[in-house]
């Protein structure tokens, strides 16, 4: 049986409303494979193909919205307030182990990627733009 992970939201949470995507992945930290995402679905959909794939499998199913950000400028907020979040969240683990055992060295490392692809540009698409990109999805979702 595999484990399924997702947001406990109240009822009126503006995010069960947005489209819902699944991601599957090893449960055990032994086994190494590249996680399959899937969707868009609505979130009850989601949810219960996810429960559908993992019941038998040792596998797990994070079910999360798909936020429809259509600038940089918002995607850099949510990294931003992503950031502030573990941050947090490490300044209370850190406070923690020190009440517990002495302060404990906590390592973080910085990813550095490669940026010279030429079929990736580094300009922002338009807000236009990404919303004509939406109805192409739309489109191929419901064909």
């Amino acid at each position: 049986m595999g484990a399924l992970v997702t947001l406990d939201l109240p009822a009126d949470a503006p995010a069960l409303t947005l489209p819902w995507i699944i991601t599957f992945g090893p449960l055990n930290e032994d086994e190494e494979w590249e996680p399959v995402v899937c969707g868009p679905y609505e979130r009850a959909h989601a949810l219960a193909l996810a429960e559908a794939v993992v019941a038998d499998e040792d596998l797990m199913a994070v079910v999360e919205p798909l936020q429809p950000y259509v600038t940089a400028d918002q995607i850099l907020g949510e990294i931003a307030a992503s950031r502030l979040a573990a941050e947090n969240e490490d300044l209370e683990t850190a406070a923690l182990d020190e009440e517990l055992a002495g302060y404990g060295d906590h390592d973080h490392h910085g990813h550095d990627h490669d940026h010279d692809d030429p079929d990736h540009t580094h300009e922002a698409p338009s807000i236009e733009e990404i919303r004509a990109g939406f109805a192409r999805i739309a489109a191929k979702l419901t064909a």
